[in-house]
């Protein structure tokens, strides 16, 4: 019976010790209190790693004009009156960028490893995590609270496939593990790219080329048998919107135009035949 009472805290999340349940509304309501900032200390067990600073900026500038709307949940430290955060980073940090001197806080007595374990999933439940992020919070709630692939999928709310897709991800060297935090690769160029001796060359080439997934999978499969056919992305792979922004600029420049993208940036590739119209672009630029 404990064990089932564990698991159906671990799906929800952190709605229990929040109150999200009407019935628990009123007494989570009393039970807040507004701590000083300085109180607070960072929280041992967050998973994440990476903050976008824009987005901590743009939630400051709202906690300035309404304030912090949901508690902080921590957890009571040995020295007095100093608290561990548990849950609530991004509204901790930008409540300090907004200059707040208190903000409100939910006290619980929390174990390290239900500390752990809430920090983890609450971050999973909300998407916070980055595919490496995801997948190092995977690992650590199997390897330090022995939870299954299928229990971790209950309680997140994916797919077993899904975590199991994401657990390959630590397969990957260091470069190109970093190159998938940072978002120059999605989870889907990465999964290919598992096994692989040359991952990282071949992550730098497929961030170069602006590679899909499709074109992706391609040049992995090249790697591994170097008999199979060269492939070259067709046309029908491009993206419809590239395929239409050259359209209309080459109806406006009245040359043919190709756009290439290469990660986050590209090239734009206008064709001339002649002088004539060399200077015809030209006179256009200017």
């Amino acid at each position: 019976m404990a064990d089932e009472g564990k698991r159906r805290t671990l799906g929800r999340g952190l709605s229990a010790l929040f109150g999200d349940d009407a019935e628990d509304a009123p007494e989570t309501r009393k039970a807040t209190r507004a701590v000083p900032i300085e109180q607070i200390r960072p929280g041992r067990y967050q998973p994440r790693r990476h903050f976008d600073p824009d987005a901590i900026a743009s939630l400051a500038a709202s906690i300035r004009d309404r304030g912090v709307l949901q508690p902080l949940l921590v957890r009571p430290l040995s020295q007095p009156n100093t608290y561990e955060l548990i849950a609530g980073e991004r509204r901790w940090r930008a409540a300090q960028l907004a200059q707040l001197h208190e903000v409100p806080v939910l006290i619980r007595d929390l174990t390290d490893r239900e500390t752990l374990e809430i920090a983890l999933i609450e971050n999973l439940q909300r998407e916070d995590l980055n595919p490496m992020e995801e997948a190092d919070a995977y690992a650590r709630l199997m390897e330090e609270f022995q939870h299954t692939q299928e229990e971790l999928a209950r309680a997140v709310g994916k797919s077993r496939s899904h975590v199991a897709n994401t657990l390959r991800l630590l397969g990957l060297p260091a470069k190109t593990r970093d190159h998938l935090a940072e978002g120059r690769l999605s989870a889907g160029h990465a999964r290919t790219l598992v096994g692989l001796d040359k991952a990282d060359d071949l992550a730098e080439e497929i961030i170069d080329r602006g590679l899909n997934v499709r074109q992706a999978e391609a040049l992995a499969q090249r790697y591994r048998d170097p008999t199979a056919q060269r492939v070259v992305a067709p046309p029908s792979l491009r993206d419809a919107d590239t395929i239409e922004l050259e359209r209309l600029v080459s109806e406006g420049l009245g040359l043919d135009v190709k756009i290439r993208h290469k990660g986050a940036g590209g090239e734009l590739v206008i064709q001339y035949k002649n002088f004539d119209q060399l200077d015809h672009l030209i006179r256009k630029l200017n």
